[in-house]
């Protein structure tokens, strides 16, 4: 007959595992689909902070293209993530001004 305490036991290993293995799990699955669909043209950032276009690959390392004539070679690894081409991304609108030619109540 098991205790009450190898219970809780089994129930703690299976909480830590859901909270924080699994999790950890599908991020290493992101990341490495990530590096694997790498192509060039796209407009990535990496774990540094800069902002580039992926201009040439090879197996271990990326030339990403930070300036005009300015390329870097970056390790896979080090890229954080793929951004949307500067093209496409959303402008924010300014809000709207109120228009001041009707008056206002209480005057």
């Amino acid at each position: 007959m098991s205790s009450p305490g190898f219970l809780l036991i089994i129930v703690a290993f299976g909480f830590l595992y859901f909270v924080l293995v699994r999790p950890q799990k599908k991020r290493q699955i992101a990341q490495q689909r990530l590096m694997n669909e790498l192509a060039i043209g796209d407009e990535v950032v990496t774990a540094g902070g800069i902002y580039g276009e992926i201009v040439g690959l090879a197996e271990e390392d990326v030339t990403v293209r930070i300036a005009p004539e300015l390329d870097v070679r970056v390790a896979r690894r080090a890229i954080a993530g793929v951004t949307p081409p500067a093209s496409e991304s959303v402008e924010l609108e300014a809000p709207a001004e109120p228009d001041r030619t009707e008056p206002t109540p209480g005057t």
